[in-house]
């Protein structure tokens, strides 16, 4: 597939190659390509970790059929790819993210000339069932964000850095609930993202997208005492502008968040186990039965699609029932 092509450019050292050879490699490649999701497309430096481990995996199963050289990838080594790891038991959602990056990677490989064609174009995604994690009703989310000072164990008073930790949880629970965030994006919050007077915080969001997402007033009044009297005890030399900050001093972790919500979970009787993103699809849950349109809640959550809001959401079956009443003529 591909011929000799004189006078190539290395697409990361910009400098002039005399083969097809030289360039075709899958090292220079897949350096471009995710340089190119990087600086181009502002993808997350975590998306990028997850493209170059996929590719990876790409890579080595070509390897264990015979292909070496990129210019021999197409349609079926794809297939017999994305097959294999279906007989091992991989996930659909797996499947369909590897088969979404072999595309990508394919049509980018295809524009810069070293493939002939996009050998993936025809490339299908298995279906990915509508999995939707659980959700709080808005009496356990109440109870949640009530537990604050009654998780501090033992009788006498809280000191100082034990309070901080409980108004920084506070806070971070409130804002995470009020605001619908990703956990990666709350971790990511700076001071200056956080408008007080209007009730506003800047949200930066998937391939760096921003968005203002508003927040009640119960999220600003433990936002004020985390920063009145919380964040001040924790800050040190590391701390910069971020918003939240672990006991060390430095930006709070996605991690620490789960460990957060898992300990106020304990506290409270009735609800399972919830990660920080089933408190973002609560949230989402919520203000649809609240009677929030769908666009509002894309807006709200940040996603480009709104396809993606409708599988993200549930309809419940109260609010299928009260449309049905108030705008069906047979009603």
């Amino acid at each position: 597939m591909g011929g000799a092509v004189a006078d190539s450019r290395d697409p990361v050292s910009g400098n002039v190659t005399a083969s097809w050879d030289a360039v075709a490699s899958w090292d220079v490649a897949v350096c471009a390509y995710l340089r190119h999701l990087a600086t181009e497309r502002n993808r997350s430096p975590e998306t990028v970790r997850a493209y170059q481990a996929d590719l990876a995996h790409l890579r080595k199963y070509a390897h264990g059929v015979g292909l070496d050289e990129l210019t021999g990838l197409d349609l079926g080594v794809l297939r017999g790819w994305l097959a294999g790891m279906r007989a091992n038991g991989a996930a659909s959602a797996t499947l369909a993210r590897r088969a979404s990056v072999a595309r990508s990677f394919s049509a980018f490989a295809a524009r810069r000339g070293w493939l002939a064609t996009d050998v993936a174009e025809r490339l299908a995604s298995p279906r990915r069932p509508a999995t939707l994690p659980d959700v709080l009703t808005a009496t356990q989310a109440w109870d949640l964000l009530a537990t604050g000072l009654r998780s501090v164990s033992g009788s006498d008073p809280p000191g100082p850095a034990q309070t901080a930790v409980v108004v920084r949880d506070d806070a971070v629970l409130e804002l995470l609930y009020a605001t619908a965030t990703r956990v990666s994006e709350l971790c990511g919050l700076d001071l200056d993202d956080v408008d007080d007077e209007r009730r506003l915080v800047r949200v930066r969001g998937k391939g760096g997208r921003e968005r203002a997402v508003p927040f009640g007033v119960p999220a600003q009044r433990a936002l004020r005492t985390w920063l009145e009297i919380g964040r001040p005890v924790l800050a040190g030399a590391g701390s910069g502008r971020a918003l939240f900050l672990g006991v060390r001093g430095r930006r709070l972790d996605p991690r620490a968040v789960r460990r957060i919500l898992d300990a106020r979970i304990a506290a409270v009787d009735g609800i399972g186990s919830m990660s920080p993103h089933g408190i973002r699809h609560s949230a989402a849950t919520h203000l649809l039965e609240g009677g929030a349109d769908l666009r509002s809640v894309q807006e709200f959550l940040g996603h480009a699609s709104p396809a993606t809001t409708q599988i993200y959401t549930h309809v419940t079956p109260e609010r299928l029932r009260a449309a049905f009443e108030q705008g069906h003529p047979r009603a």
